[in-house]
């Protein structure tokens, strides 16, 4: 059977969560873990309410007491990635200050990891975004977290005169986490062309240093001369 139909619009109450007082019931949280391996195996499209229902071992009905429909239960999901990325950004908060190359490889790879404990929840929240608001809503907050801790960080260094001024800070936090979030979309799904896992930490951490403590205009100013350079006619 289909999932139960869900109004035009995704209204915020399309999660579709009971009273507070559920929110620690066991059935919630088994209906959670199997959203979380059925999507290790297919695509949210490819599993109803009925398998969820199953793999939680309660009835249909019982389903619909916790959750409105299965988008809603990928919000839950992706709530709980929300709180372990706020704690973990608290953490990395207060280390503001070090060396650069083992401070970034520490918020990179934390970026990762927080993904990465729950890989296919995350590539379920960033294929759905494009079609669910309020998985894009949520995916946004998300990403708005680490944009505004990396523009925090940005601004740390260039105070402290370590990093140049050159584009505005919260602009470059936005390129380099929206560079992080497609590579690491590309490699948790094995996409083709994409960084191997063990590789793609190592080439981010570089993009990061060369963009935050590299003067970008210097480095243009010398690109434009080699490439004038090229095209001298000889004497």
């Amino acid at each position: 059977m289909s999932d139960r139909p869900v109004p035009r619009g995704y209204v915020q109450a399309s999660r579709g969560r009971r009273s507070s007082h559920h929110s620690g019931d066991h059935r919630e949280q088994a209906i959670l873990a199997t959203a979380e391996r059925l999507l290790q195996e297919r695509p949210l499209a490819d599993f109803s309410v009925d398998d969820l229902a199953k793999g939680a071992g309660i009835s249909r009905p019982t389903f619909y007491f916790y959750f409105q429909s299965k988008n809603a239960v990928l919000l839950s999901l992706l709530d709980q990635m929300n709180t372990k990325a706020h704690t973990t950004l608290k953490l990395l908060r207060g280390k503001l200050s070090g060396d650069p190359a083992v401070l970034w490889r520490s918020r990179i790879e934390a970026f990762f990891e927080v993904s990465g404990s729950h890989r296919a929840v995350a590539v379920a929240g960033a294929a759905a975004k494009a079609t669910n608001p309020e998985v894009r809503q949520s995916w946004s907050t998300l990403m708005q977290r680490w944009i505004s801790f990396t523009t925090l960080a940005i601004k740390t260094e260039r105070e402290r005169g370590v990093a140049p001024n050159t584009v505005p800070a919260e602009d470059l936090s936005v390129a380099l986490n929206m560079l992080s979030e497609r590579l690491m979309a590309a490699t948790f799904t094995s996409e083709e062309g994409s960084i191997a896992e063990d590789r793609v930490i190592d080439a981010l951490v570089h993009i990061w240093l060369a963009s935050i403590y590299e003067d970008g205009q210097v480095a243009a100013d010398t690109r434009n001369l080699l490439r004038q350079a090229r095209f001298v006619a000889p004497g």
